[in-house]
């Protein structure tokens, strides 16, 4: 049965994971993100290459606006330097010889999701991932809406929700990004005074009201959020993946009470099936035969 390597590059962290036909996960590791960025990619793709042989692929979803038919990184607005104009394709492939597919990392989610999970036999999909940013993917009568020609498509997190607001890394004011995604969550907690983590944030909400503001405030704006996004794909399902939706199960609830109130039309919203999984499932997609 083949074999391929998914390789889901976030903010933080890089996992990786050896997955088949049927979409099981045969191995997997995460390691923290490097600077810079590309040859510590390319030094542990070679060293899980080197013990996994029968690997015949690589599929890659990164953050950062992806220009997927060269395979390469246009522009990544993140703290690690000198990944932006990197053509991953182009390197990965003279280094392993190994067929190589680079995508956006949320358009990957959705392809997992479509495939795998949650949106199964549907269409129309929308998905969020909330991590060290938001990232966005659109499956559009069931092709991904993906690259442009600077590579942004379905940039979700740099759509701007609060003018003159927070000073996103992009250099705008006012990014959906600096207001839903675990980034901005840490920074609320911070400006609020507090000494806890984000799944703190959560837990403690129904017993600190500082916490439960802040958890109010941030399903307030995903509402938001997700009301614009309907009103300009009108998608059968939102999918929410990424590291803050772990604790989903925790907010889910005052998410689907804001909703209520601005949805233009009923709106399934559901959570990634694979959660962190779901980057690693679908980059392996890129590259995996029907």
């Amino acid at each position: 049965m083949e074999k391929v390597l998914g390789v889901d590059i976030g903010g933080t962290e890089i996992r990786f994971g050896i997955i088949n036909t049927n979409g099981q996960i045969l191995y997997e590791e995460k390691i923290l993100a490097r600077d810079p960025l590309y040859p510590y990619l390319e030094e542990n793709v070679l060293r899980i290459l080197a013990a996994q042989q029968e690997v015949r692929a690589i599929g890659v979803g990164t953050h950062g606006f992806v220009d997927p038919e060269r395979g390469k990184v246009i522009y990544s607005p993140r703290i690690l330097s000198g990944w932006s104009n990197t053509p991953v394709k182009e390197w990965l492939e003279k280094a392993t010889g190994k067929h190589v597919e680079v995508e956006n990392d949320a358009n990957v989610v959705a392809l997992a999701e479509v495939n795998f999970g949650a949106a199964q036999r549907l269409n129309r999909v929308v998905v969020l991932t909330l991590g060290t940013g938001l990232g966005g993917g659109v499956l559009w009568d069931g092709k991904l809406l993906s690259g442009g020609p600077h590579g942004g498509a379905a940039e979700f997190g740099h759509m701007t929700l609060y003018p003159n607001g927070v000073k996103c890394i992009c250099g705008r004011l006012g990014c959906s990004g600096m207001y839903v995604s675990g980034t901005a969550l840490q920074r609320r907690i911070k400006e609020a005074g507090l000494s806890i983590t984000p799944p703190e944030l959560f837990g403690n909400a129904s017993m600190d009201p500082h916490a439960k503001k802040i958890v109010e405030e941030f399903t307030t704006d995903l509402a938001l959020v997700i009301s614009n996004l309907q009103a300009i794909f009108d998608m059968e399902m939102l999918i929410i993946g990424g590291g803050v939706s772990e604790a989903a199960d925790l907010w889910m609830d005052s998410l689907q009470q804001k909703l209520e109130t601005v949805l233009l039309n009923p709106l399934e919203v559901e959570v990634a099936c694979f959660k962190n999984d779901a980057g690693i499932l679908g980059a392996a997609l890129l590259v995996l035969e029907e």
